[in-house]
């Protein structure tokens, strides 16, 4: 298999996997649930390059091991990329109306909801390692501790201010 067709096979595996998780996501009535909801959604699931999530599988299987063991942690990736974005946009930070080609998360549901996206974004991200990981507590530990790090003042948060 060439390049091209495994990473548009292991590209499938994540969104298949990615709209699973968000199936999962509460449906609820309540308006500030429902919305809150489409936030998510609005910027977790439109696509993009899904760079991050693809380098995650495609090491692994580099490392000649089965690419669906990394889904939860690729997710996991690609929902840190999502709030980071989302903050990014937000007026006190950047200030873009536009996040690829289409209007940003703040100009579509409003700032406190896209604030809120963002934050519960991260927050999932760590649930979804914890979820994906459960039968192997001691590497989600080890996941959880990688990606707070990563995306923290050590690293995305820190290289932000």
């Amino acid at each position: 298999m060439n390049y091209q067709e495994l990473f548009k096979k292991d590209l499938e595996q994540f969104e298949v996997y990615a709209k699973e998780y968000f199936n999962m996501m509460p449906k609820e009535s309540v308006p500030g649930i429902k919305k809150l909801t489409e936030a998510i959604e609005y910027s977790a699931l439109d696509g993009g390059k899904r760079f991050r999530p693809m380098l995650t599988l495609l090491t692994i299987e580099a490392l000649d091991e089965d690419p669906k063991q990394g889904l939860p942690f690729a997710l996991a990736v690609e929902f840190v990329h999502s709030y980071s974005l989302i903050h990014d946009d937000l007026p006190l930070m950047d200030n873009d109306d536009l996040r690829r080609g289409r209007p940003s998360n703040h100009k579509v549901f409003g700032e406190a909801m896209a604030l809120l996206a963002g934050d519960a974004l991260l927050t999932e991200a760590f649930s979804a390692i914890v979820d994906g990981y459960h039968e192997d507590p001691k590497l989600a530990l080890e996941l959880v501790a990688i990606l707070a790090r990563a995306s923290g003042v050590r690293g995305m948060v820190g290289g932000q201010a």
